[in-house]
Order: C-alpha cells, then sequence, then structure tokens
C-alpha cells in the first residue's frame, strides 16, 4: 500500500505524464501487491488451520488415552466389586449357619440349666450324670462340630 507521499508522487506522476500506460503499470502493480498479499494470508490461513487440526488431533489421542486408562480402572473396580460381593454372600451364609449353631447352642444351655442337672432317663431319674453330660455336651455332638461349607460356588 502507498503511504501518503507515494500517492502525491503517483498522483503527480499521473498529471504529468497523463498517460494511461503510466496507469496501467499503476494497477498492474497494485494487482500484483494484492495477489501476494492474498497469497500471504492464504498461507498464514493454512498454516493456523493446519496447526489447528494438529491441536485436535494431539487432543484426540490424548483424550483417547485417558479414556482407554479410565477403561482399565473401571474394569479394575468392577472385578474387586464382584469380588468383594462374592466373599459378602459367603460371609452372609457363614453368619446365618453360626447363628444357627448358636441359636442351638443356647437351647441346650437352656435345657441344661432348666433341669438343674436332674435328667430323667427312661423314668429313671439320675443326679449328676457325667456320662449323660458327656453326651449333652454340644462340642462332643457331631452334627454341631462339622464345619461351616459355604463358598462362591453355592451362588
Amino acid at each position: 500500500m502507498a503511504t501518503s507521499s507515494g500517492n502525491s508522487s503517483v498522483c503527480t506522476k499521473f498529471q504529468s505524464s497523463g498517460s494511461e500506460e503510466d496507469l496501467k503499470l499503476l494497477m498492474d502493480q497494485r494487482k500484483r501487491k494484492r495477489k501476494q498479499s492474498n497469497r500471504e494470508s492464504a498461507k498464514r490461513s493454512r498454516m493456523r488451520k493446519q496447526k489447528h487440526l494438529d491441536d485436535v488431533i494431539a487432543q484426540v489421542d490424548m483424550l483417547r488415552k485417558e479414556n482407554s486408562e479410565i477403561l482399565t480402572r473401571v474394569s479394575i473396580i468392577t472385578q474387586h466389586y464382584h469380588r468383594v460381593e462374592s466373599e459378602n454372600c459367603i460371609l452372609r451364609v457363614q453368619m446365618g449357619e453360626l447363628s444357627q449353631r448358636l441359636q442351638s447352642l443356647n437351647d441346650i444351655l437352656e435345657l441344661i440349666n432348666t433341669t438343674n442337672g436332674i435328667y430323667e432317663m427312661d423314668n429313671c431319674y439320675v443326679t449328676g450324670a457325667t456320662d449323660y453330660n458327656n453326651f449333652m455336651n454340644p462340642m462332643n455332638m457331631f452334627y454341631l462340630n462339622q464345619p461351616i461349607m459355604a463358598s462362591a460356588d453355592m451362588f
């Protein structure tokens, strides 16, 4: 673009020469400058567009990697949750079995305490019967000494 001094000199040239050729040269020169400026502007625009595209591609790659890491963590947490849930079910079954055993033991103790050491067996009263106490000892009863057998396979 011409400066104010350049314009005055152009105007002076135009007035002094007055030829159409000078005007045509001036127009061609402006046209070339405009084309060159447009080319540079287009080049800058393409460069900005390419940089933006590169930035977006890098962001997509970063987000894909982050998404993959999140999915991996979710998978690990889900596996851990299922493992804990299975273990919780086993513990609930064991708790139920232990509660039943405790109730049985409490029933036996209540039976022993209510009879006060006097047991009736076939119309015979026996006091302080140690054999009968051993028989009534819950720890000697086979069905009470069974191990708790709850496992994840039950569910």
